[in-house]
């Protein structure tokens, strides 16, 4: 008998490939849609349409399907959370009581399915393949020209507070120049930090993008992509920083078309990164 396995799925195309790798694997997937997620239908069993408001419809779900995991993928803007908490059901308000840092909804949300026989999964049993790992990218740029000394000395200091702030649960993105913090990111997200961060800047921005040490990636595995690279051409950014090993690349040589187009460079740093 196959295995039912719950993909709460957020916006984005993240959700479709989790999907089509999870069935590729032997899942029977359901896919519980909060958002616009591109190839989900194709790429599950079912597709189930849910709402924030409305958790225990998908709590109930779940159990008419025996769903014996959850995955929960793709992103869950924290806005609407607040912006619908006083309209969620009762469920909701369970899941949001101890308020909608990501250490209390980790808590709260496998409490809930725990208590339904649900093992919560690490994403990266399905989006493994699309982490940025050793070797890919490579030390070093990736798009011409590669970081100057003073760009490096910029993802250094980056990639330092990009962890302390993701470390606090603030955000996971910062924008440098010419040695100062322009933007850090919070609840909007990755692009619209450098969107403002590099109207702040000007031209020539690092953009660095980390991850605290103990990271629960159950809840979130960090991600770039085209949007990442089209804010940062239209703000005429310099270099994008990321941590081998803790980052997903999402549609890898498009990645590498607009970065090479736009002259961005793109690093793949670890403890240490080295010059170019």
């Amino acid at each position: 008998m196959e295995r039912c396995l719950g993909l709460m799925a957020g916006a984005g195309t993240l959700p479709a490939l989790a999907a089509a790798e999870a069935r590729r694997q032997g899942w029977r997937v359901v896919a519980f849609t909060f958002d616009a997620a591109p190839g989900i239908d194709a790429a599950s069993d079912a597709v189930v349409p849910s709402r924030l408001t409305d958790i225990q419809a998908v709590l109930s779900e779940l159990g008419r399907r025996r769903a014996e995991a959850a995955v929960i993928v793709g992103k869950f803007w924290k806005h609407a959370a607040f912006t619908q908490a006083a309209e969620t059901d009762e469920a909701g308000q369970r899941l949001g009581s101890a308020g909608f840092s990501d250490g209390a909804l980790t808590a709260m949300i496998v409490a809930t399915l725990a208590g339904l026989g649900i093992e919560v999964l690490d994403q990266r049993t399905f989006l493994g393949p699309w982490l940025v790992v050793d070797g890919w990218p490579r030390p070093g740029a990736l798009a011409a020209p590669p970081p100057s000394a003073a760009e490096w000395e910029e993802i250094r200091a980056g990639l330092a507070l990009a962890r302390h702030l993701a470390s606090q649960e603030i955000g996971q993105t910062v924008v440098r120049s010419r040695g100062v913090t322009v933007a850090v990111e919070a609840v909007e997200g990755t692009d619209e930090t450098i969107r403002r961060g590099t109207r702040l800047a000007g031209p020539g921005a690092v953009v660095v993008k980390a991850v605290a040490p103990a990271h629960d990636y159950r809840f979130d595995v960090p991600a770039i992509g085209p949007a990442t690279l089209e804010a940062m051409a239209a703000g005429q950014a310099r270099v994008l920083a990321v941590e081998r090993g803790k980052i997903l690349l999402v549609e890898p040589d498009e990645v590498l078309r607009l970065a090479a187009a736009a002259g961005i460079a793109v690093v793949g740093v670890g403890d240490e990164p080295a010059h170019g």
